[in-house]
């Protein structure tokens, strides 16, 4: 199996990317606004940015630290809204995992939810793929994506307090999250899971320290296999 790198596949992810800087931008320049209201530096920031490199964990983590919540309940709240990575990751394994280490550290680094969800796509449509055209066709979706997230948060954070409320920046987290999983949603037991994960998340609202989307996330996951276990027995795709 090749793993030599596509330019072809490489270009291909970076047009299937661009539409995701419409909304990779609005939700970085908030985050990078947020960060510096509640007190980070420009480097503290950044860093955050450049580190973490997962936006919903972020903003996670930076509310509970805004609400001194205890530093056990942030790294464990910020793990469990991550965990969905490890399940891309290993979603990912059986197309990258013969990819050499440096490549697979690379691809482990920039592998967020708008590439995953890209690739995820584009190799179950063409499974006849080598290797390195799926390699090249991951970062190549990762392309506009990256870049556009460190700029824009730099941007925030210089601007800070600067931008009025009334752009409701705000908005290009939701969107963000339902132009990825709308086309994620291909059979009964991912809706299922979506349903039952929305549905905990607003039961368990209450709950302090956004440790009721814990729940939620783990009641949607064991949704959808049981769902997935039972088409299975029944035969249906």
């Amino acid at each position: 199996m090749t793993t030599d790198f596509d330019r072809s596949s490489y270009w291909r992810g970076v047009r299937d990317g661009l539409p995701f800087v419409l909304v990779v931008g609005p939700f970085a320049l908030l985050f990078g606004v947020v960060a510096t209201e509640a007190g980070l530096s420009l480097f503290e920031t950044m860093t955050f940015a450049i580190t973490v490199v997962a936006g919903a964990a972020q903003f996670t983590a930076l509310q509970l630290m805004s609400e001194n919540a205890p530093t056990f309940v942030v790294i464990a709240s910020a793990l469990a809204v991550n965990l969905r990575l490890a399940m891309y990751s290993a979603s990912l394994t059986p197309h990258l995992g013969a990819l050499p280490l440096w490549r697979r550290a690379l691809a482990a680094y920039f592998l967020v939810d708008q590439n995953y969800a890209l690739a995820s796509a584009r190799f179950d449509r063409q499974p006849d793929m080598t290797t390195g055209q799926k390699f090249a066709y991951f970062m190549g979706a990762v392309t506009p994506v990256a870049p556009n997230w460190y700029l824009w948060t730099l941007i925030g954070a210089w601007i800070g307090k600067s931008i009025p409320p009334e752009l409701a920046l705000d908005f290009a987290v939701p969107i963000t999250f339902l132009a990825m999983l709308g086309p994620m949603l291909r059979t009964g037991a991912h809706v299922a899971a979506a349903l039952v994960a929305v549905a905990c998340a607003l039961i368990f609202a209450f709950v302090p320290y956004n440790l009721g989307l814990i729940l939620a996330g783990i009641a949607g996951m064991m949704t959808g296999a049981r769902v997935e276990l039972w088409m299975e027995k029944q035969g249906v795709s």
